[in-house]
């Protein structure tokens, strides 16, 4: 089953949020799912322990560097899909965790600062690709922008990316209320509360659109090529 993990060099990225989001999503669409919560804050465990969390869904919060890879292999024997939070910087769990990753998604925000640290958790992966001999796809997601607006600084980094045939997700995590709000109420964001939270609706309609792209990721690389159609 898919490894997700969640990887920037930068705090402040957005990795827990996007990591909560997508495995409360899966979780309630009815598929197992476990968050390894490798950030030494806890983020995903705080929010956990506040009422409200899918049923399908496990947080393992018992991670260590020794350990991170064991606790990984166990989590893929026991749910579809396993999501790891990792901490804000480049470590030997980062480094770990990567090499266990179907997918590593980078989030970053819109500026030039934290591009350079997206390609440095790229750097990365591309590292446990050459140690490990193997494909580790990894992607970019833009994290905190606005639904109005592209800045041209965004555009300019998006380009540069593409450019350099680095992958980035068409859904970009917008700057919602309600994806803040998860971590102060728990729960999921269908079941906030609209006279404390504002646009629920559009927050549980970026987050479907996010996990819908995350899927499609795995969905293409189980369709066979057209050579294997024909034969």
């Amino acid at each position: 089953m898919p490894t997700i993990v969640f990887a920037s060099p930068k705090g402040g990225a957005g990795k827990s949020t996007s990591a909560v989001i997508l495995g409360s999503e899966l979780a309630q669409q009815g598929t197992t799912v476990t968050i390894i919560d490798a950030d030494p804050n806890k983020p995903v465990t705080q929010w956990a322990k506040r009422p409200g969390k899918p049923e399908k869904l496990t947080i393992e919060s018992d991670v260590t560097e020794d350990t991170v890879i064991e606790v990984i292999e166990q989590a893929e024997q026991q749910t579809a899909f396993v999501i790891v939070d990792l901490e804000g910087t480049a470590s030997l769990m980062v480094a770990y965790a990567m090499s266990r990753a179907d997918l590593v998604i980078i989030p970053t925000q819109g500026s030039q600062l934290d591009a350079a640290e997206a390609v440095k958790a790229i750097r990365l992966v591309k590292s446990q690709e050459k140690a490990f001999k193997r494909t580790i796809p990894a992607i970019i997601l833009f994290t905190r922008t606005s639904a109005a607006i592209r800045p041209r600084t965004q555009k300019s980094i998006e380009s540069q990316f593409v450019d350099a045939g680095i992958a980035v997700f068409q859904t970009q995590m917008l700057e919602r209320e309600a994806f803040r709000s998860i971590f102060s109420f728990g729960g999921v964001l269908s079941d906030l509360d609209p006279r404390q939270v504002s646009n629920i609706k559009g927050a549980v309609a970026n987050a479907r659109d996010f996990m819908a792209e995350v899927i499609s990721q795995f969905e293409k690389k189980s369709k066979p090529s057209k050579k294997a159609e024909v034969a």
